[in-house]
């Protein structure tokens, strides 16, 4: 079902904020965020969105889409239209409604729409798009993609998970087996690896074999239950932290760990694709740290370049280097976490922007 929603008016606390949001320059390989303020409004301007099944509030990479979508109809006055899938069935409808109603830009969310936006994209080459998690070996005129490099930051993320942990074992589990979820899953395992090798230590990693390509999925995106039971499965073989790469699934993780915290057990949780302190925050109390793929700036940023007609195809990827990709702050957990820690972090982060260390996975977005 298409949703029209005019534009509005800033508050002033609204205005503060997105004068300040941080705008990214979308070429081939990315650059790293510019501050700007508001720019001429274009009322004229529709910017749509079709989300993957996961919907608008899977407080995760739909929902952080969507949200920067949201931020360029509050900045820049243009109209936005949103079509929010239940199933994968949904997507050419969706988009076709997208195609009647107008929309100069429409943005689709996750790597399961790229062949029914490529069709829609032919068959109306006077329209743009733009594909979150998603690129195209031959590139189409009218399709930008953004993609993002999320094992480095990942690998930030299983470095800290193995300097954590209590019990020496920890956990991941992705939704569906494709590229935009085992690359978290890949950067997680190398970062586990690095932290054994640094300090001579041995944290196993359950649900995920690297050199295998191999490891545990719940097989969608929308099953929180599932998300509860393969968690519960991995605190029974040990593991107290929990990187679930499965969108909404994760909710279902958060319940299992909430409850095994009740129980008197020290767990933690790492959320993917946003800060999920912010946006999940029924699990914040048991938040270590988040995965994030910044996709509200990138979004925002794309449509503000559409409206100035400065459509490229040309991909977007996001990387440590230009802010595109991130670890989230430990917020509560901040004191659980050593200050050597912290020091390592930071210079593996700047280890990796340098090349000192390289971060591979098979699922890695050209550069």
């Amino acid at each position: 079902m298409i949703t029209t929603r005019p534009h509005f008016a800033k508050t002033a606390a609204a205005g503060a904020a997105l004068a300040g949001a941080a705008a990214l320059v979308l070429s081939a390989c990315g650059a790293p965020p510019e501050t700007t303020g508001p720019t001429a409004s274009a009322p004229d301007f529709i910017g749509c969105i079709v989300s993957d099944s996961g919907g608008f509030d899977d407080q995760s990479f739909n929902q952080s889409s969507y949200e920067g979508l949201k931020k360029a109809e509050a900045d820049l006055g243009i109209q936005v239209k949103e079509a929010e899938s239940k199933s994968n069935n949904d997507y050419e409808t969706n988009l076709n409604g997208m195609m009647s109603a107008g929309c100069n830009l429409t943005v689709t969310v996750g790597y399961l729409l790229g062949d029914a936006t490529k069709a829609a994209a032919e068959a109306n080459p006077d329209k743009h798009f733009t594909i979150v998690d998603f690129a195209y070996a031959q590139p189409v005129p009218n399709v930008k993609p953004v993609v993002y490099d999320t094992a480095q930051a990942a690998y930030l993320a299983g470095y800290a998970a193995a300097a954590t942990t209590k019990t020496g074992i920890v956990g991941t589990f992705g939704g569906v087996k494709i590229p935009t979820v085992t690359i978290f899953m890949d950067g997680f395992a190398d970062g586990v690896a690095a932290y054994n090798q640094a300090k001579g230590k041995d944290v196993q990693l359950l649900g995920w074999n690297k050199a295998a390509q191999d490891g545990t999925f719940t097989g969608d995106f929308e099953k929180q239950d599932k998300g509860k039971q393969f968690t519960q499965n991995l605190l029974d073989q040990g593991a107290d932290i929990v990187m679930p790469v499965a969108g909404p699934v994760g909710k279902g993780a958060g319940a299992a760990l909430q409850e095994a915290k009740a129980a008197g057990k020290e767990v933690a949780l790492i959320w993917v694709d946003s800060d999920g302190y912010l946006t999940a925050p029924d699990y914040k109390d048991i938040m270590l740290t988040s995965v994030m793929k910044k996709m509200d700036e990138a979004i925002e940023a794309l449509v503000r370049d559409d409206t100035e007609g400065k459509f490229s195809n040309e991909p977007y990827v996001g990387t440590l280097e230009n802010d595109g990709v991130a670890i989230a702050p430990f917020h509560d957990y901040d004191a659980k976490v050593s200050a050597e820690t912290k020091a390592e972090l930071e210079q593996l982060r700047k280890d990796i922007i340098d090349g000192t260390v390289t971060v591979t996975s098979q699922a890695s977005p050209k550069k």
